[in-house]
């Protein structure tokens, strides 16, 4: 589903098709522990998120962070988010990998999962600062 997934993200955020792909084919390669995760009802795509590196911003001590974290809207509010979140969180626990960051303009929502507000960061060619949210 790799071709599939890329092009999902890339239509949810915009993010090169190409950059998905190369991302979820590292981590299918077995070049990087940091991967992609998905939700599927009947085989169509209705959450996902991944884990990179860096998700666009100047702390690139602050690492791995998970990025794309989206739910089609009529699937919102049934848990998938918290389930997907849970999931990456304890895969990178497993591996050693903690612990992990986010970025988000969303408060409260990341809270009610378990992530603190850590600090403010500078995106990458972005005007504002965003929060950023960590996970012990």
């Amino acid at each position: 589903m790799k071709e599939e997934a890329a092009a999902w993200f890339h239509n949810k955020w915009k993010v090169p098709k190409e950059a998905y792909l190369e991302s979820i084919e590292a981590y299918l390669d077995h070049e990087t522990e940091y991967g992609w995760y998905l939700c599927l009802d009947s085989g169509r795509i209705i959450g996902g998120l991944g884990v990179i590196e860096n998700d666009f911003h100047d702390r690139k001590d602050l690492a791995p962070n998970v990025c794309a974290v989206y739910t089609e809207e009529e699937y919102r509010c049934q848990g998938i988010a918290r389930y997907l979140l849970d999931m990456v969180y304890n895969d990178m626990k497993s591996k050693g990998i903690t612990p992990i960051y986010l970025i988000t303009d969303h408060i409260g929502f990341y809270e009610k999962y378990g992530w603190e507000f850590l600090c403010m960061v500078q995106g990458d060619n972005e005007p504002y600062m965003t929060r950023m949210y960590i996970h012990r």
